[in-house]
């Protein structure tokens, strides 16, 4: 039988805006169990007391707390950068549209700044590009089924330096915090140093002032 810990926690980590509520120190743990307690006893198979949550609860907030804290503890440097006018794509993903993303990658002036990033999924391919090339990529998608596009984006990435690499839970940080801002994010890009989110323009000063204080 699983426990009640392990139910709270699992239904805590789901739950982004309990979970920062919870560190920040503004939820009462009393009315939060009251809350969780008819899907932990679902969870669990039979009747839980409140303090036994409770308990739960504050063990899980002390647990976070520590976590937070060893993040905001290692020596992680980073900088912000912003692209804006991106344009958003995701097409179905057939063998046609390998060798047309070849096309794009050549007309793309990376070198001079330009952003270009396609994400290949199992079903999906995910393109975000400088918005500038929206003609030149409507010829090259031709004949490919278009799921779904969206324009005026923008890029906030996040370059890291220092112990970022060997030190859980960053980009985890990162995504709640823009949660919490109630920011939608569409498209999330990683490489070994770099984090990118593709967010609508009009959340863009939002979602940088977050990031600039998540570490």
């Amino acid at each position: 039988m699983e426990s009640i810990s392990s139910i709270v926690k699992k239904l805590i980590d789901v739950k982004p805006f309990i979970h920062e509520s919870i560190i920040r120190g503004i939820v009462s743990y009393a009315n939060l169990a009251d809350i969780l307690i008819p899907d932990i006893t679902k969870l669990y198979g039979a009747e839980v007391k409140q303090s036994a949550v409770v308990m739960a609860l504050r063990r899980h907030a002390d647990e976070l707390r520590k976590n937070e804290s060893s993040i905001a503890e290692k020596s992680i440097e980073y900088e912000l950068t912003i692209k804006t006018n991106i344009l958003d794509v995701n097409i179905e993903k057939r063998e046609s549209a390998f060798s047309k993303l070849m096309r794009l990658h050549q007309i793309v002036s990376m070198e001079k700044g330009d952003f270009l990033n396609i994400t290949i999924g199992s079903n999906e391919i995910g393109i975000a590009v400088s918005q500038k090339y929206q003609a030149e990529l409507d010829l090259i998608l031709a004949g490919e089924i278009v799921l779904h596009q969206k324009t005026d984006l923008v890029a906030v990435s996040v370059l890291f330096t220092g112990d970022f690499l060997d030190t859980p839970g960053v980009i985890y940080e990162a995504v709640r915090k823009l949660a919490w801002e109630h920011i939608n994010v569409l498209e999330i890009v990683t490489t070994m140093n770099e984090l990118t989110f593709v967010i609508n323009r009009e959340d863009s000063s939002q979602a940088y002032e977050a990031l600039q204080r998540f570490l």
